[in-house]
């Protein structure tokens, strides 16, 4: 099977509320903070924001979910998504619940990437689930909130989830079957796992030439489930820092990324961040693009403060680059 990929390039911007890195006053994000963010990355011409999801983290997150709904009043046009929301967290239920009216709330604009996690053990303490049972808890999930999204009476008896008869939850979702689901991974399982059952896939961390064997091993495992696709998404979140040189990018990536991460991650940037003046970026961009990337999360990396500033400068100076693919 070839995955039948879109056509163009959406480009869009990961993180709304982020915590200054590093910082030690008291954390109080603001809607003006929110909105002003929002808007900006609108009218700048991308087309899609992001955000990411754990219950506990290094540093301050916000709950994906909520994020978007208030963001999804202050543009009507920039496509929402999750990348990637930690499902084996929760409960589907729930989840089917709040994407469901988050896919209303934002009348059809939501791509619920998700994933398994597990970089970060103490949540799945704090969820109270093994962690050794994320990967079976995110197959399991994946069709039965599709089943639930459905607006139709629904059994259960699975393993993970407990048993339940003819529950029907209303309204379905907006977009018919639901939003798309995005898988995240790397491992093969992951791989596989988005082949059988997803609708598209969303990666971090990995370089070109893995996405593109990614893309193969995905395909492989679609064919065999005997699955007919009529459209594949292809997210990459790529960590990107513009400036005058490579080096001075590269510097203000490691930093902001090992705080984040609470580890060393300057080599990880050196390896799988786009760094440096706007031509090195985009360069970096077509090799995703070669690759079968056809929606590139940018997570622009360094000082909270500068972040604003980094968004005008990405789309003036690189997304003009890009125009052949965007469609522009």
């Amino acid at each position: 099977m070839t995955l039948p990929l879109d056509r163009h390039l959406k480009v869009g911007i990961q993180n709304i509320h982020r915590r200054t890195e590093p910082a030690t006053a008291p954390w109080m994000p603001t809607i003006d903070e929110l909105a002003d963010l929002v808007g900006l990355v609108d009218r700048c011409g991308y087309d899609s924001l992001w955000v990411g999801d754990h219950l506990a983290f290094p540093m301050s997150i916000l709950d994906p979910l909520l994020q978007l709904a208030q963001a999804a009043v202050v543009s009507r046009r920039l496509l929402l998504g999750t990348n990637v929301y930690l499902v084996p967290l929760r409960q589907p239920g729930p989840i089917a619940k709040q994407v469901a009216s988050l896919d209303h709330l934002s009348e059809g604009r939501l791509i619920f990437g998700v994933g398994v996690g597990g970089e970060f053990p103490k949540e799945f303490a704090l969820a109270g689930v093994p962690i050794a049972e994320r990967g079976g808890r995110l197959s399991a999930a994946i069709p039965l909130l599709r089943d639930l999204w459905g607006g139709e009476a629904v059994s259960h008896g699975g393993k993970y989830f407990g048993a339940f008869s003819e529950v029907t939850m209303q309204p379905p979702a907006r977009q018919a079957g639901g939003p798309p689901i995005w898988c995240g991974g790397r491992a093969d399982v992951a791989l596989a796992r988005t082949g059988r059952l997803a609708d598209g896939y969303i990666s971090y961390v990995i370089t070109p030439e893995t996405y593109r064997t990614a893309l193969d091993k995905i395909a492989a495992s679609a064919d065999a489930a005997g699955r007919k696709i009529a459209r594949f998404g292809t997210g990459h979140l790529l960590f990107t820092r513009l400036d005058d040189t490579y080096d001075k990018a590269l510097d203000a990536a490691a930093k902001s990324l090992s705080y984040r991460y609470a580890m060393d991650f300057r080599r990880a940037a050196e390896r799988y961040a786009a760094l440096g003046p706007p031509e090195q970026v985009a360069q970096c961009v077509r090799e995703f693009w070669d690759a079968g990337v056809r929606h590139l999360v940018i997570d622009l990396v360094g000082p909270y403060e500068e972040r604003p500033r980094q968004i005008e400068e990405f789309a003036r100076n690189v997304l003009p680059l890009l125009a052949d693919l965007r469609g522009g």
